[in-house]
């Protein structure tokens, strides 16, 4: 009896043909050697090899030890190097090809899968927003009066982006509690998440010349899941009158993989309606291509789920976001990364923060483990998602996992 297959997959796989991510791998026997790798199942196919075996056009930019030359090839070779794997790993004759291939997923180490240009980080969703308002707000406005005209962001830190598994040391700076008489110095005490989607971008733009709304999908190649691990005690005490800084820019978790978006068409939706009309450049009410995605996330402490939360609810989409963040002529570079900011539904077990969550440590969250507030020294945090796909069946996005441990 014939041994089966890795490209044979059960059926339904969320991560099949349909989908295909891309990563970037190195094996144990030869570890100082990254490669570009499509996902397919639980295996990982060495891009460059395959295209080198099929004498394929795009080799060159497969071998490579990052996704930055693909990334910089432009919309017309995502598509056709899309399509030719897409035949590499379905059609029958290639199979004999392709098998000595495929790297067995918990057999290889995956690595940060593109150089990390510029980062930014908005802050999307009106559910988050409305409670974190209400929270440090209470007796006040709940949205600062700009929230829905433009989609606040901040530029954070590209150099602190790691890839998914890597260890997060627990940050230390200043603090201050409002009962407090001085600003202290120590490890911070409410560390926490935020469960976000990053936003890769491929094709350059040139400075001086804003990105439309239409034209997202000529400069977006694809995303993955991020946590924007935050310290909010650090934050509280420095974010006036600047914004977020040390609180946030000593880690980002980024997932190994990034789906492509044409994997993504059957997940497009409309965004949630807006209650005032938009200044041009941000008005996407005509735009023939539906701007919101709809990802479900799932955000585990310790393997216990703690929330949901749906993306599909962002009020700013990552077409909106893309056209604000160069509107003033700023440009764009291969790598770039951008976070949509927390992901939180209407609901509570829809939160993506702790601080929501727990509403600034006043309720407790109960894990089997114990109670939490924010975490703890050990803690690991691990997110996934999936999309509705074409014919009924998932999209998978890659996890972002990390843990936490104690300050340097």
């Amino acid at each position: 009896m014939s041994e089966q297959s890795p490209l044979d997959l059960a059926e339904g796989d969320p991560f099949g043909p349909h989908n295909l991510p891309y990563g970037v791998f190195s094996t144990a026997d030869d570890p100082g050697r990254r490669r570009v790798g499509v996902r397919i199942g639980d295996h990982v196919l060495d891009a460059g090899a395959a295209a080198h075996t099929l004498g394929s056009p795009y080799a060159a930019l497969l071998a490579r030890p990052s996704l930055n030359p693909l990334l910089a090839a432009g919309r017309t070779a995502w598509r056709d190097v899309r399509r030719a794997i897409t035949a590499w790993v379905t059609v029958p004759g290639h199979r004999a090809d392709m098998e000595p291939l495929l790297h067995p997923l918990d057999a290889v180490t995956l690595h940060l899968p593109y150089e990390v240009a510029d980062y930014v980080d908005f802050y999307a969703s009106e559910h988050h927003a409305t409670n974190v308002g209400r929270i440090f707000r209470p007796d006040g406005d709940a949205l600062t009066p700009n929230w829905k005209h433009l989609p606040i962001g901040y530029h954070g830190r590209s150099g602190t982006v790691v890839v998914s598994g890597t260890d997060v040391v627990r940050p230390s700076g200043q603090r201050k509690a409002p009962a407090d008489a001085a600003p202290v110095f120590g490890p911070s005490v409410k560390l926490d998440i935020e469960a976000e989607v990053g936003f890769v971008v491929g094709t350059p733009s040139r400075m001086g010349t804003p990105v439309a709304l239409g034209d997202f999908g000529d400069h977006v190649f694809g995303l993955s899941l991020l946590n924007d691990w935050s310290a909010r005690d650090i934050q509280a005490w420095e974010y006036v009158p600047l914004g977020p800084f040390l609180g946030k820019s000593f880690a980002t978790s980024v997932s190994a993989w990034v789906t492509p978006l044409e994997a993504l068409d059957a997940a497009r939706t409309d965004p949630p309606a807006r209650d005032r009309e938009l200044l041009p450049y941000l008005d996407d009410s005509a735009e023939d291509e539906k701007g919101g995605f709809d990802l479900r996330i799932s955000v585990a402490v310790n393997g216990h789920v703690i929330a949901e939360p749906p993306f599909a609810t962002m009020y700013w989409t990552a077409a909106q976001q893309l056209a604000h963040m160069t509107v003033n002529g700023a440009s764009l570079r291969t790598g770039d990364l951008y976070g949509s900011g927390t992901v939180s539904g209407p609901e509570v077990g829809q939160r993506g923060s702790l601080l929501e969550l727990t509403w600034n440590g006043r309720d407790a969250l109960e894990l089997p483990e114990g109670k939490r507030t924010f975490l703890e020294d050990g803690d690991v945090v691990t997110m996934t998602a999936w999309a509705p796909g074409p014919d009924g069946v998932r999209v998978g996005l890659g996890e972002v996992s990390g843990r936490i441990v104690p300050s340097a």
